[in-house]
């Protein structure tokens, strides 16, 4: 943009709010509803020196407007807002701060933090209902006009199932940083997590998407910065619609939607932490950036009453007052942005019920709701909400309506409890191992609104939950206060650190205990980076200021990492392999087959079902979940006789042939063994084939090893280890369990067994014991 002056100025339109090049010039709108005139800063390119100020003087609807044929994409600008400075109306008007456009597509520069940066003079004794009359701009972002075009080329969104979705929550910067393989000028950006390394990992791991941490343009607080800290995290948006340039290696935009795209083609989903709940201007001592000098009283949730102070429902000073349609607006066409602009594909909504409070609290049928729900383009991505604020009624796990999925504290509580053995979890566990039906079954949704999660950006990681009892977040500067007390952690003896092999050992059993509980839920799993390679922050569990090794994933791969790296893959692919793991309908009890056999069963381990007196026990730490396989067909008692008799028959005939045939010729024992496969290509019942597949998971959370009786579901299957985590790389050989054997389940460890008929098993002996001349068996 050159240093010439602006000097026409059309009336423009009211539409589209923002700053919008058409190709000629560009459209500038801003809304206001108590403003008493808006005027357009225009500064040159380095953004240090404003050039001009021009007042868009039309005003249609409360949108203040303007065209300036002569501006140019990378013209930088930002807004002042002329109007009444009266705090206990709600009215803070100070055109003397510069003000970021809500609608900014892009940010140049950080806020250089001063006393300017504030509405009312700093340490006045009047405090905030003082006036300051110090100029912002020097120490503002400026805005900046974009032009929108980028080639896509032939992007397509996955549009993964739910049901086939497992997320990988990641910071763009934290996940690439400390990466050797990515190029150190892309470390931290977003070239950098779309570069090949960065893919390699998400493909070879089996992810399907990756769930980013706040990437709207965000601002450091400023007694973080005081104290040479940061907020890593971003959860202080200022700007809705601008990706933080601070993590493009470019700092062009086109860099984020080339990551989309890279992640796209390597069919990878895009899903953004997004947070529209608070800003970063505070509470009423905070500063004046933008919302709050544009026009306080309409963005903001006030008193009622005494509207000098803000409704805090986030714990972070403010709350949106997404009641106002305008401001509903701004969150809508946001999010639209972010879908059809720059191709993301869901969002996982910060504190989501703060944004459906109306005048009488919290509103499940909520304006933002409806809205969202009835967006021909929103409503076709995926929505995953917090599901609570810090408000009264705040805590909705469940509430939101269908199409909307939810992050799940209560299955991530839970399963940490079980974990470390603690008593009368077991009933509960249940619920949540299965899906959380209790939660979601009763407005028509199904276990994919269910978002499981054992760890996550905010609090320990896996490998510090296994570590740790207690925080400890002394590098945060706030003297172990913050961060939550309740962790639900057990250290496994000795608090962090240890050389103990004995304990080490049986911390890397309970990861891997963790993860596949995770994994073999019903619902949809989320793993935080860096778990499946043991990432620690020390027994930090609030690292949200530190932009350090504390925060960064660690890819020293060593023997451990790289066993637990497999052993989470291998879990990842089981679960996509079968579709009884991921079930899009919440179990009913179904019966499968005749005997009793149900679609889920659980045992105890005496191989007996689990009564109500079972249930009930506060010490019970071992329990058996049968899956049976779908389809499973139930027959009629006389057909299981038939095809019993009809087998025990032709079997001893095949015996009795083979016995005659030990010394016999090639011929005469493939004679038989063509017999078997025409016997065992005709049965066809549920006891020889539709078993395959059903799994029984065997949990022990006591620290004894218990025998536990593989329960007589059918004679005719047999059941083969998939997993047990006992083991370092979690196999385990021990051929195949015939119902009412004993399987030795070790202490705070979990098997997996799956079913395979006789059918088969009786194919592989043969496969060894006989051949046609040709050298292979005949079709049955």
């Amino acid at each position: 943009m050159n240093k010439l002056p602006i000097t026409v100025v059309c009336s423009g339109q009211p539409s589209p709010i923002g700053a919008t090049w058409d190709g000629e010039g560009v459209n500038f709108a801003l809304f206001s509803a108590n403003a008493e005139k808006v005027e357009l800063c225009v500064f040159d390119s380095s953004g240090n020196h404003e050039l001009q100020r021009l007042e868009l003087k039309a005003r249609t609807n409360d949108i203040w407007h303007g065209y300036l044929p002569q501006a140019r994409p990378g013209m930088l600008y930002g807004y002042r807002v002329h109007g009444r400075y009266r705090p206990q109306d709600g009215h803070r008007f100070n055109a003397n701060k510069l003000l970021v456009d809500p609608y900014a597509r892009s940010l140049a520069g950080e806020i250089e933090w001063s006393d300017a940066h504030f509405g009312y003079r700093i340490g006045h004794e009047h405090e905030d209902l003082s006036f300051d009359r110090h100029d912002s701009a020097r120490g503002m972002p400026k805005c900046r006009v974009i032009d929108p075009a980028y080639n896509w080329q032939d992007d397509r969104p996955p549009r993964i199932a739910w049901q086939d979705t497992v997320i990988y929550e990641l910071h763009v910067k934290g996940f690439t940083m400390g990466h050797p393989g990515v190029p150190p000028e892309l470390r931290g950006t977003y070239a950098g997590l779309a570069s090949a390394p960065a893919i390699e990992h998400f493909k070879r791991l089996g992810v399907t998407a990756v769930e980013l941490l706040p990437v709207h343009a965000f601002a450091h607080d400023r007694h973080l910065v005081e104290k040479g800290l940061c907020n890593f995290w971003g959860y202080n948006s200022l700007a809705f619609l601008s990706p933080d340039l601070r993590y493009a290696a470019t700092g062009r935009i086109s860099e984020f939607k080339t990551m989309v795209k890279t992640l796209h083609a390597a069919g990878i989903e895009v899903i953004l932490d997004v947070v529209y709940n608070h800003t970063a201007e505070g509470n009423q001592m905070g500063p004046t950036l933008s919302l709050r000098g544009i026009d306080n009283a309409s963005y903001y949730r006030l008193v009622p009453g005494n509207a000098r102070y803000y409704m805090d429902y986030t714990g972070c000073g403010n709350t949106l007052d997404t009641a106002n349609p305008r401001v509903l607006d701004l969150v809508r066409d946001s999010l639209r942005y972010w879908v059809e602009d720059m191709h993301v594909d869901g969002f996982r909504f910060d504190l989501a019920v703060a944004l459906t409070r109306g005048m009488t609290g919290v509103e499940m049928g909520s304006a933002f709701l409806e809205e969202i729900t009835r967006d021909p383009v929103l409503s076709q991505v995926k929505l995953i909400a917090e599901p609570w604020d810090l408000g009264l009624g705040g805590y909705q796990l469940g509430g939101f309506p269908q199409g909307w999925s939810e992050w799940n504290d209560r299955y991530r509580d839970t399963l940490r409890a079980f974990g470390k053995a603690d008593a009368e979890t077991l009933g509960e566990f249940a619920t949540r191992f299965t899906g959380s039906s209790d939660r979601y079954e009763r407005n028509g949704r199904t276990p994919q609104a269910s978002i499981n999660f054992i760890t996550a950006h905010d609090g320990f990681t896996l490998h510090d939950l296994v570590s740790y009892n207690h925080k400890h977040n002394e590098a945060n500067l706030e003297g172990n206060r913050d961060g939550t007390d309740n962790n639900l952690s057990w250290n496994c003896g000795v608090e962090g650190s240890t050389d103990d092999d004995a304990i080490n050992t049986l911390r890397r059993r309970q990861k891997r205990n963790f993860l596949t509980l995770l994994l073999l839920s019903q619902g949809v799993p989320m793993l935080l980076a860096g778990d499946e390679m043991g990432r620690s922050q020390g027994g930090n569990n609030n690292a949200y200021c530190q932009d350090n090794e504390i925060s960064w994933v660690d890819w020293s791969f060593g023997r451990e990492e790289r066993q637990l790296f497999g052993f989470v893959r291998r879990l990842i692919r089981l679960r996509r392999a079968r579709p009884i793991l991921r079930r899009g309908e919440f179990f009913q009890g179904r019966p499968v087959a005749d005997g009793g056999v149900k679609e889920i069963m659980w045992f105890r381990p005496d191989g007996r079902e689990m009564d109500e007196q079972a249930w009930s026990q506060s010490h019970a730490r071992c329990i058996g979940i049968f899956l049976a396989a779908e389809p499973w067909a139930a027959t009629t008692r006389g057909k299981r006789h038939a095809h019993a008799n009809t087998f025990r028959g032709w079997l001893s005939s095949l015996l009795r042939g083979l016995f005659k045939a030990g010394t016999g010729t090639e011929n005469h024992t493939d004679a038989h063994v063509s017999l078997l496969h025409r016997l065992l290509g005709r049965i066809r019942s549920p006891e020889l084939a539709a078993g395959n597949g059903s799994f029984l998971i065997l949990v022990n959370a006591h620290h004894d090893t218990i025998p536990f009786l593989i329960p007589r579901l059918d004679e005719l299957l047999l059941w083969s280890t998939l997993i047990d985590t006992y083991f370092e790389d979690g196999r385990k050989s021990n051929g195949r369990l015939q119902p009412g054997e004993s399987y030795a389940l070790h202490g705070r460890s979990i098997a997996v067994l799956q079913a395979v008929s006789k059918r088969r098993t009786l194919l592989s002996i043969f496969a060894k014991s006989g051949r046609t001349s040709s050298g292979q068996f005949p079709n049955p």
